[in-house]
């Protein structure tokens, strides 16, 4: 045999032991699951406060623009809101009198 054919056949192995330990855990994990419904039911409580005080610890993490920068953004939107709008305007004239001489 090659070596090259000695690596597969070892992945192969590897592979197929992988999967049995998978199954063999996945067995436990149903039992654990079981065990693991009354905490569950213990961690719901205080659910509202916990996710308060993680959004507002994210929100301090969060990198806020400067007053200059959302005036500038704001300005490349509406021009770019004007410039397409007229673009859409044009091609519906056109289509208007298209039809029009088609009528």
């Amino acid at each position: 045999m090659s070596k090259k054919q000695k690596v597969v056949e070892a992945q192969q192995e590897t592979a197929v032991d992988q999967k049995k330990d998978q199954v063999s855990k996945g067995v436990v994990a149903k039992d654990e699951k079981k065990k693991d419904k009354s905490k569950k039911k213990d961690k719901k409580k205080g659910g509202l406060v916990k996710k308060t005080k993680e959004t507002v610890s994210e929100l301090k993490k969060v990198t806020w623009p400067t007053f200059g920068e959302v005036l500038k953004k704001t300005g490349i939107v509406i021009a770019f809101v004007l410039i397409f709008g007229l673009f859409i305007y044009g091609v519906n004239a056109l289509l208007g009198y298209l039809t029009g001489l088609l009528v």
